[in-house]
């Protein structure tokens, strides 16, 4: 939770638009629920996207991934950020608020949005990725 808010005012300070679907506590809560939620969101064009935050990240990044049109990444490195967009064009960035510093979030959030998908043999992969 204390992630999330941090992140929040991070992205509103740089420019972008937020959409928060919660949670608004440091209380346990179906995680699930709050994938599926940004997961439409990306899916039907509401945002291009997503960040999803749950104690290691794993959780989240497979309820997620469970969606067709998702490429959710859990970055736990710069290097993953970078590669998850550049080779996979993942649109949702995934976060274990337990193992990620506030200054290491900022850093792979801004990777992450700032690179590009490169395309090329990677577009037929992430085809098959989203068959």
């Amino acid at each position: 939770f204390e992630l999330k808010a941090e992140l929040i005012s991070f992205l509103k300070n740089s420019g972008h638009s937020v959409i928060d679907h919660g949670t608004n506590s440091a209380d346990s809560v179906d995680y699930p629920d709050y994938a599926k939620s940004v997961a439409h969101d990306i899916l039907e064009k509401r945002a291009d996207f997503g960040v999803l935050i749950c104690g290691s990240g794993i959780g989240i990044s497979i309820a997620a991934n469970r969606f067709a049109g998702i490429r959710a990444a859990l970055v736990t490195r710069k290097e993953y950020a970078i590669l998850s967009r550049q080779h996979n064009n993942a649109n949702i960035i995934a976060l274990g608020g337990r193992f990620t510093t506030v200054e290491e979030a900022k850093e792979y959030l801004t990777l992450f949005l700032s690179t590009p998908f490169e395309g090329g043999r990677h577009e037929k992969r992430v085809c098959k990725i989203d068959e």
